[in-house]
């Protein structure tokens, strides 16, 4: 059975959520990555997206992720289409890790980025990474140079991160500094050992 031992890692876009993956993994958590997991078999899909898509997704023989991206956040149909190729291949993938995880018996995260969202995981404990949703618009604009208004459709396609805040079990809050981040992810794996230790 998949599962037994994992934490969900979850947040919004430009939480920080991939900085914290890092920093947990320096701690000595185990982490499962299910973006990774995700552009593995995209890559390994450019005759489907060629199909389904057409060829203007297609620079190189690889898939143009920014340009499939622009299409899939602003067209309902095309993100269904990818998301139900995708979210099955990425499921199964990350139970058959998660079956390796757990024969260690200790815990160890699977970070899933729409974990609340999709309800597609068996998990009872999460921790979402936390950043107040007028920091997060910043750095999202910051980091990816898109407008405001870009910046909001995207991040309003998730849930928003004060109800996600809400469902967790733990929260690593990544509103300050990164030594203040660091800190907080130092806090949680002691919070971990001491439960499973």
């Amino acid at each position: 059975m998949a599962f037994k031992y994992a934490i969900s890692l979850t947040g919004g876009i430009a939480t920080g959520k991939s900085t914290v993956a890092s920093l947990l993994a320096l701690n000595g958590m185990r982490v499962i990555d299910a973006d990774s997991i995700s552009h593995e078999i995209l890559d390994a899909s450019v005759s489907w997206v060629k199909e389904n898509f057409g060829d203007e997704y297609i620079s190189n023989s690889k898939i143009d992720r920014a340009k499939l991206g622009s299409l899939v956040f602003s067209n309902s149909e095309a993100k269904k289409k990818l998301e139900d190729f995708l979210h099955p291949k990425i499921r199964d993938e990350i139970q058959m890790r998660s079956i390796k995880q757990d024969k260690l018996k200790f815990p160890y995260l699977i970070d899933i980025p729409l974990f609340f969202e999709n309800g597609a995981y068996d998990i009872k404990d999460s921790v979402v990474v936390y950043t107040p949703s007028d920091v997060q618009l910043e750095r999202f604009m910051k980091r990816n140079g898109y407008s405001k208004e870009e910046s909001l459709s995207r991040i309003n396609s998730q849930m928003p991160i004060e109800a996600k805040r809400d469902k967790a079990t733990w929260i690593i809050d990544n509103s300050k500094n990164l030594k203040h981040l660091q800190q907080e992810v130092e806090n949680f794996v002691e919070v971990i050992k001491e439960k499973y230790l």
